[in-house]
């Protein structure tokens, strides 16, 4: 089965940073966008930013000029540069890619944010 592989998270000092990557296991043909939620405890997951094949990119607007996407289209890999980190930040961070209407999510990473 098609899995998301995470990796990055961590515990960071505010105004730190942090770099997530998440691959695609197996190739899938036809993903139309990859991009990274997260979920604070007893909060909705989120979107933090997504990219499209043609790298158009969208973000939240917690983290517009803070974090940055990028993605290479052939591995179906996709980074976070993640710059300027609040303790508003922290939450686990889910990839996620999606193909014909279809979501596959990655385990979730945990990025904490404090002194």
């Amino acid at each position: 089965q098609v899995q998301l592989v995470e990796s990055g998270g961590g515990l960071v000092q505010p105004g730190g940073s942090l770099r997530l990557s998440c691959a695609v296991s197996e190739i899938m043909l036809n993903i139309e966008t990859m991009g990274w939620y997260r979920q604070a405890p007893g909060k909705e997951r989120e979107l933090v930013a997504a990219i499209t094949l043609g790298t158009t990119t969208t973000y939240g607007d917690s983290v517009k000029g803070r974090f940055t996407i990028t993605r290479g289209d052939t591995k179906n890999t996709v980074w976070l540069q993640m710059n300027s980190l609040k303790s508003e930040d922290t939450a686990v961070y889910y990839c996620n890619a999606k193909s014909w209407g279809i979501d596959i999510w990655g385990q979730g990473t945990q990025v904490t944010v404090s002194s």
